[in-house]
């Protein structure tokens, strides 16, 4: 395992993340990211869309460093020796 960097899935989460923030800022600041006419329902699906990428984001252990990826290695060896 490569544990110089991030997985590709805690980058493809920050970046979701990123841009629902983002859209959530400019939709906060009244401009239209989405092409929706109605602006309940562009906010309703902004405010959504923020909230299941953050409770995703908040809920998946996102290791950035080397050394929190060794200790997601150790903590994978540890549950597996309990396991067995």
């Amino acid at each position: 395992m490569n544990n110089k960097g991030p997985d590709i899935g805690t980058i493809t989460r920050t970046v979701i993340l990123v841009l629902a923030l983002i859209n959530q800022i400019l939709t906060t600041l009244g401009y239209s990211p989405l092409p929706i006419h109605d602006s309940q329902v562009q906010d309703l699906l902004s405010i959504g869309i923020t909230m299941v990428v953050s409770v995703m984001t908040w809920w998946k252990n996102n290791s950035f460093t080397h050394s929190a990826k060794i200790g997601d290695e150790a903590m994978k060896a540890s549950k597996s020796q309990k396991n067995e």
